[in-house]
């Protein structure tokens, strides 16, 4: 009976391991990665996830697959199109998790971000604490530059959307003294550095965040 149940629980253990490694396994591609992070922004159909990740259609695909079958991700139907989410709210902790840890262990990262930066003028971050502060006490404008259907999914209260593509437009109507913050998706996207490389060279005071959203909510929720 006592060597039945040790059996069982050897057996059960292994059979759990075995269903860890199934998100293990998925994590394990940079691409299936990318379409997690862009899901964690907002709903997405496959062409747009197609669009944003430069992958074609049929890989896109396989990798929601991958992802569904792992219970990851999950869909719905709009007419024609196949509406792709995160299957859980708690997804977008796991991959906050990844990263800080990836950042925290892995050199390459930080070696990689510093390379970017240290090729634009003296693009200065903000942490996120400084940004509410700035918000709170003086007049700045807070630019989201993620799509417009992401920003309307969610974003940083006082935020004006300006995808990096209108960009140049909304430069032109803005005042010559104005002191403006840029965020997008997170510390994986550079949008916020390119957009302030852009506004400082034609003479506004521009600063990054280098979070996003997930990001911030997770830090004022504290």
């Amino acid at each position: 009976m006592a060597d039945n149940l040790l059996d069982s629980a050897t057996m059960l253990k292994e059979e759990l391991y075995r269903q860890l490694s199934r998100i293990g396994k998925c994590l394990s591609s940079d691409k299936r990665l990318e379409i997690l992070t862009l899901l964690s922004q907002g709903s997405k159909t496959v062409e747009k996830l197609t669009t944003s990740t430069g992958m074609n259609f049929a890989n896109v695909s396989r990798h929601l697959q991958v992802l569904l079958e792992a219970k990851l991700v999950k869909f719905t139907k709009k007419g024609t199109h196949v509406i792709y989410s995160l299957a859980d709210p708690g997804i977008v902790d796991l991959l906050t998790s990844l990263w800080r840890i990836s950042e925290k262990q892995l050199p390459d990262i930080a070696r990689l971000k510093s390379n970017f930066l240290n090729d634009l003028d003296k693009i200065q971050t903000l942490t996120m604490d400084e940004v509410m502060e700035k918000l709170n006490t003086e007049s700045i404008f807070l630019l989201d530059l993620r799509p417009k259907e992401e920003f309307e999914n969610g974003h940083i209260a006082g935020a004006i959307s300006v995808p990096m593509a209108e960009l140049e437009h909304f430069m032109q109507n803005l005042p010559q003294d104005a002191e403006i913050v840029a965020y997008c998706r997170g510390p994986l996207c550079v949008y916020s550095a390119l957009a302030a490389q852009k506004l400082q060279a034609v003479g506004f005071k521009a600063y990054r965040m280098d979070e996003g959203l997930n990001e911030w909510q997770e830090h004022f929720a504290h």
